[in-house]
């Protein structure tokens, strides 16, 4: 009876032992997982931020411009900046996004080629932990907040000078672009510095935001609006305003009515230059607004707290200043 106590006590022990050793195994094993995880966290740390930038056009010099500014700030930065041209097309812009989101991109830098259309992509880049930044335009689906030039004040300076090259009275013209808040804000910011005017819009055409359509879109009021009839064309941004000016030309209609624009681009400088039709821009700095994108986004990053919207100044270049216009 003794011998039997005797060996149930040893099996007993043994057993204890085996499990003792079986928990140090598992807790051994959960701390190494643990320490890798960790290391896995360290290692991401360490790397330097990827960071994605899709933009409307590269066609645009104000575009390129933002570009070059977003270039420079990031290798300020140390950051890797992939850029990519959506050539305002919003199914290859919603492409891009999806793009950046499996190259896991840890910011995104998206110039919104349609304002409400882009909602989609940035929910999924927002689900994916990924912040966004809007630039130059507005986007919905949760932006973390938008940079852009004061669009509305970059139209009512337009319209302010018009009022008063025209003393107040006349027949214009406006060629508006893609469905975005900047072109929105000026066309509002113009239409309210011109209503209590006794100027009058005889026509509305849209250039999509470029020279090509814009030069179409205005032999299309020339050939509606006879000679005489016009005497101003506002136009949303600096490659609309000299297609314009081409269909002017051609239409020998010069010495008919004068363009404003917006954007302060080199071609438009040198446009104003030439001291033609081609006689006001409202200037806005597309490399100034990209780093303050890039600073936003890096304080996103931070866990900072940062404006949901930062608007950007612009000024207004004319024939008469131009000379003193720092240009991009």
């Amino acid at each position: 009876m003794k011998t039997y106590l005797k060996s149930s006590f040893i099996l007993i022990i043994m057993l204890f032992l085996v499990v003792l050793t079986a928990c140090s195994v598992i807790d051994t094993g959960s701390d190494s997982k643990s320490n890798s995880a960790r290391s896995v966290e360290k290692n991401k740390s360490d790397q330097k931020l990827k960071i994605g930038l899709t933009l409307g056009t590269l066609s645009n010099p104000f575009f390129v411009s933002m570009s070059k500014g977003a270039k420079e700030a990031t290798k300020e930065m140390g950051a890797e900046l992939i850029t990519v041209s959506a050539d305002y097309d919003l199914a290859k812009q919603t492409s891009q996004i999806e793009d950046f989101i499996t190259k896991e991109v840890d910011l995104i830098l998206l110039n919104a080629v349609d304002s409400k259309g882009i909602a989609a992509a940035v929910q999924q880049a927002k689900s994916a932990g990924i912040p966004v930044i809007a630039v130059d335009v507005a986007a919905e689906g949760g932006v973390d907040s938008v940079v852009t030039s004061d669009n509305y004040q970059a139209g009512k300076i337009a319209g302010e000078y018009m009022i008063k090259q025209l003393k107040g009275k006349g027949n214009i013209a406006i060629i508006e672009g893609p469905p975005v808040s900047a072109v929105t804000d000026r066309i509002n910011g113009f239409e309210e510095a011109i209503k209590k005017s006794e100027i009058k819009v005889i026509a509305k055409q849209n250039g999509e935001g470029n020279r090509e359509k814009a030069l179409s879109a205005t032999e299309n009021i020339l050939q509606a609006h006879s000679k005489g009839s016009i005497d101003a064309i506002f136009a949303i941004n600096d490659p609309e305003a000299l297609g314009v000016k081409i269909a002017q030309e051609q239409a020998e209609r010069e010495k008919e009515f004068f363009i404003v624009g917006v954007d302060g681009a080199p071609e438009a400088v040198e446009a104003l230059k030439e001291k033609k039709s081609l006689t006001a821009t409202s200037a806005q700095h597309p490399d100034e607004m990209m780093k303050k994108a890039l600073e936003i986004g890096k304080d996103v990053l931070d866990g900072k707290k940062v404006d949901k919207l930062v608007k950007v100044p612009v000024e207004l270049v004319t024939q008469e200043n131009v000379n003193n216009y720092k240009g991009w």
